[in-house]
């Protein structure tokens, strides 16, 4: 019986965390494993290719030579859908001048599909990370989380930031 039990509570305690969408406001996350910026490579953090949701492929060497930020989000997650609109108005706020990309994983494409209709996202690209890569790259372990990228790829912010405060990340991004 107190197996059961013991089992129990971890099986619920496993469920709350990853029900959550993520650690509190302001955590940095992870640091990446070679002590640099991750996929410390000679195109930077810029240095990946994946699916996007479209059917097209998307090759992250394209945003070289402009900030970008890279929106972490899972299809299940609430706190995702209710960033929705702050990050459609952020990617149209600062087309031409920043990139910004849904990077979505932890469920399958077709989750990911319906979760793109239900929030409707539109005007940046969405990539489906069925696999990963990308998150790891960033050694991302929850959703809803973003990376600022600075020009040259290297990480200037990352977390559960605010959607809202992007801009000001940006700005001093691109006065800079």
């Amino acid at each position: 019986m107190k197996a059961r039990l013991l089992v129990t509570g971890l099986v619920t305690a496993a469920a709350l965390a990853l029900a959550g969408c993520g650690a509190p406001a302001g955590d940095p996350g992870p640091a990446p494993a070679s002590g640099g910026t991750p996929a410390a490579t000679s195109t930077g953090g810029y240095d990946f290719t994946v699916a996007t949701l479209d059917g097209g492929t998307f090759d992250g060497r394209a945003l070289a030579g402009r900030p970008a930020v890279l929106w972490f989000w899972a299809p299940w997650c609430p706190t995702c859908l209710g960033q929705a609109k702050q990050v459609n108005a952020l990617a149209a706020e600062y087309e031409g001048k920043a990139a910004v990309v849904g990077v979505a994983g932890l469920g399958d494409v077709p989750e990911m599909r319906e979760f793109v209709r239900m929030a409707k996202l539109s005007g940046f690209p969405q990539l489906a990370d069925e696999q990963g890569l990308v998150w790891k790259q960033f050694g991302m372990t929850a959703q809803s989380t973003f990376v600022v990228l600075d020009a040259d790829g290297a990480v200037a912010a990352r977390g559960h930031l605010d959607a809202g405060e992007l801009p000001d990340t940006l700005d001093r991004l691109l006065a800079g």
